[in-house]
């Protein structure tokens, strides 16, 4: 099993806190208001144990003290969590109106950030509690707010990695022939949770055609000699993520196959080889799609290289066409190219990779060529 890396501290939930504030203030917003979701979790390890239409309501801002709006009845929860201890901690009862409690920590005219994830419930609620407000999404007017990784992150973020791979490294040893996709589905959940993954959320097999559906949510298809098979899998270790993506073959490939999944593995190889400070996150995209392209199967990508991950495994920055933000030391995302040919078959390669001083590293290390399954 990988070793999980010691747990954060209330100063380390304290600094994001600041450096929030400080960026607020940089982007011209009074403030920002976090709900419950992963913003909520990084700032302040605090995951409610029920997400419900209660407010609960973190306020960031850099005239006052991070305060945490909760209920009543939550707020032993609230209180337990690592980072609560740098907030102040206000509660309201059923019966109360609790966007006027969060109101009473705001100002009417202020500009605020709110989380991507916040419930329309709860920004009408607060509109009409602060009719002079402007609320903007986090990810328009703060898209770097985790998407730098301190050294304890990427820690993280490296373990995750690790026990991915180890994950596949397992898993060409079991048979894959005359099984159904679910079974093997099955078996990469239990290996991901055996090398140390508390959170499994995802485990795409997709065989034949249906490995030409990027989404494809492992089915009853049973698998046979000469099926291309996409594995992409991934979840939560030590609170951050993994997700990769590898191509294995039932038995020996076809030429078109080794050709397509050669294309692949040259447009990921470039695409990482893009990466470095500096370099606008769609150029990365643009690495990877020009091999895919001059190759002829340009049309057959048909989604964005890659994702940030952290906390979750979809985050900011997005390496797609438009995206100009540029990398930054500490930006943690996917490259992931794929071809995908309609009821035949499918190729991605994935690997995590994180922007250093001077260019790239892999979070991920297991073999990219194309392995044959029993």
């Amino acid at each position: 099993m990988t070793a999980a890396p010691a747990p954060f501290t209330r100063d380390d939930y304290a600094a994001r806190m600041a450096r929030v504030a400080a960026d607020a203030r940089t982007a011209g917003l009074d403030g920002v208001l976090v709900t419950p979701g992963p913003d909520l979790v990084w700032l302040t390890g605090y995951r409610p144990t029920a997400i419900t239409e209660r407010l609960t309501l973190l306020a960031v801002g850099a005239d006052r003290e991070p305060t945490l709006v909760v209920p009543a009845l939550e707020r032993p929860d609230a209180e337990a969590a690592a980072g609560t201890g740098a907030t102040t901690l206000v509660d309201w009862s059923d019966g109360a109106d609790p966007y006027a409690a969060a109101a009473a920590l705001l100002r009417d005219g202020a500009r605020y950030a709110v989380s991507d994830s916040a419930w329309a419930l709860h920004l009408l609620g607060l509109q009409a509690a602060l009719p002079g407000a402007a609320f903007h999404a986090v990810t328009d007017r703060l898209p770097m707010l985790r998407a730098v990784k301190d050294a304890d992150e990427l820690a993280r973020l490296a373990a995750a990695g690790a026990a991915a791979d180890a994950a596949y490294a397992e898993i060409l040893g079991v048979r894959f022939a005359g099984r159904r996709e679910t079974d093997v589905a099955h078996d990469l959940a239990e290996l991901l949770r055996a090398h140390g993954h508390e959170q499994v959320d995802f485990t795409v097999v997709g065989s034949g055609p249906n490995g030409a559906n990027p989404h494809h949510e492992a089915g009853d298809r049973i698998m046979r000699d000469g099926d291309c098979v996409v594995l992409d899998f991934g979840g939560l270790l030590a609170g951050y993520g993994s997700d990769t993506s590898r191509t294995v073959s039932v038995g020996e490939p076809s030429a078109e196959v080794r050709e397509v999944h050669d294309v692949v593995r040259l447009a990921q190889r470039a695409g990482v080889d893009a990466v470095r400070p500096g370099v606008a996150c769609q150029d990365v995209d643009r690495a990877a799609r020009a091999v895919i392209e001059d190759a002829g199967y340009g049309e057959r990508f048909i989604h964005r290289t890659g994702h940030g991950i952290g906390v979750t495994t979809h985050e900011p920055p997005y390496v797609v066409a438009g995206e100009e933000l540029p990398l930054v030391p500490g930006m943690c995302f996917s490259v992931e190219p794929g071809v995908y040919l309609p009821g035949r078959f499918g190729v991605r390669i994935e690997d995590i990779v994180t922007v250093t001083a001077d260019g790239v590293r892999r979070l991920n290390t297991s073999p990219r060529d194309l392995r044959v399954v029993s």
